[in-house]
């Protein structure tokens, strides 16, 4: 699928990339296996980043570049970054204040003793590996928090976090689930996981109107008081 995209966009530049039959197959078997960790959401968020940034087909490595600035702009820390946090806070991973939920997660999957004790050949890959799968979750709509976390912390906002209280009151469900719900509203309009949290809502409580906007919510609250 990902080559059919190419050739549709690039045309005969992506067919003069390849000589042979030979050499296009072996190229499809590289990018598949580097491609395989990626939810099919960020490998298309990543085509179109091809698309406006290359007249000519990316290579391997520059694709998987788009890919890890697509992770950057739901908020996910390149994976270098996230493993260096991870091991420089290994010691006392319930103490730090984290980057994102998705590196202590990462960090807790490969295991703190792991990270402390092994050599970067040994732990690197493990914790590549399970930061993958949790960004995967993360770009997938998945909201991961902290341990003993009840709810969303509180955002910088505390209009905003009132705002959603007494939202979540008059629509007779819990404030963990409207805080947690229209965590939506803190990300900005052009994160691509705000759309798509805001529509998990919609599924799960089809009866209720959900705000699209800060703006909107005010004006509810403006209208009810």
């Amino acid at each position: 699928m990902l080559f059919a995209r190419f050739m549709a966009i690039y045309g005969h530049k992506f067919k003069s990339s390849f000589e042979t039959a030979n050499e296009l197959a072996i190229a499809k078997r590289e990018w598949a296996l580097s491609i395989a960790p990626y939810d099919e959401d960020v490998l298309a968020m990543a085509m179109e980043m091809a698309k406006q940034n290359y007249s000519w087909m990316p290579s391997i490595a520059e694709f998987l570049q788009l890919i890890e600035k697509c992770q950057l702009s739901f908020g996910l820390p390149a994976a270098e970054q996230a493993y260096e946090e991870a091991c420089r806070y290994a010691d006392q991973p319930s103490e730090h204040a984290w980057s994102h939920a998705v590196v202590y997660h990462a960090g807790k999957q490969t295991g703190w003793f792991e990270l402390r004790s092994l050599a970067t050949e040994q732990s690197w890959p493990r914790f590549q590996q399970e930061y993958k799968r949790l960004c995967d979750k993360v770009l997938a709509g998945q909201v991961l928090t902290m341990p003993g976390q009840l709810r969303l912390p509180e955002p910088n906002s505390s209009e905003l976090f009132q705002l959603i209280s007494r939202w979540g009151q008059t629509q007779g469900i819990t404030d963990e689930e409207a805080q947690s719900g229209l965590y939506y509203l803190h990300l900005l309009k052009r994160n691509p996981l705000r759309a798509k949290l805001q529509k998990q809502c919609q599924q799960k409580f089809p009866h209720l109107d959900w705000p699209n906007d800060i703006d909107e919510l005010r004006q509810w609250a403006s209208d009810l008081a």
